[in-house]
């Protein structure tokens, strides 16, 4: 099932027809945040990329990885979450040397990412996001994920009762013999 194309950069409209702005972290609250310590984050980062994206990753990209210390830095809510590829998941790193690729844009770019309601390519020639470090490997990570076929994000599948729902239904399935792979 291909992703949807992206939507331009233009905000969308409101209910009114008028044009939104993009939802912006509060400056205040960006340095109340930036004072949070970096690993629970980033432990909450790499559970999410090992339950939606790890099992996906093609082996030739998985090789690339391994090892690697990545960062997502969130700009305006001046948090960075660190994490590497360890052969078969991504694990939390605590915040030490220089990463070899960093990710940077504000939260609600990354929301729209993880929605496909925006296009990497776009954001990046429009200086919303960033890449620094290794551009080869910012590359294939790039790339891998546009090949993907992942879902696309939706905010309402993460509500507690479908998540629970979920939770509950892998449980009965895995009573039963296990889920299909």
């Amino acid at each position: 099932m291909p992703h949807a194309p992206a939507a331009s950069s233009t905000p969308a409209p409101s209910p009114h027809g008028l044009p939104q702005p993009p939802l912006r972290i509060p400056a205040p609250v960006g340095r109340l945040l930036s004072h949070l310590p970096a690993y629970p984050g980033s432990v909450l980062l790499v559970t999410a990329l090992n339950g939606a994206l790890a099992r996906h990753l093609p082996p030739d990209v998985r090789a690339l990885l391994l090892h690697r210390r990545l960062r997502v830095e969130v700009r305006d809510a001046q948090l960075a979450f660190d994490f590497a590829w360890a052969g078969g998941r991504f694990t939390a790193c605590a915040p030490g040397p220089q990463p070899d690729l960093t990710l940077r844009a504000s939260a609600h770019d990354f929301v729209r990412l993880a929605q496909r309601k925006e296009d990497p390519d776009t954001l990046f020639f429009s200086r919303r996001l960033a890449m620094e470090g290794d551009t080869e490997l910012g590359l294939v990570v790039k790339n891998a994920l546009d090949a993907l076929e992942l879902p696309v994000l939706d905010p309402l599948q993460w509500t507690p009762a479908r998540v629970l729902r979920r939770w509950l239904d892998g449980g009965a399935q895995a009573g039963r013999g296990g889920r299909d792979a």
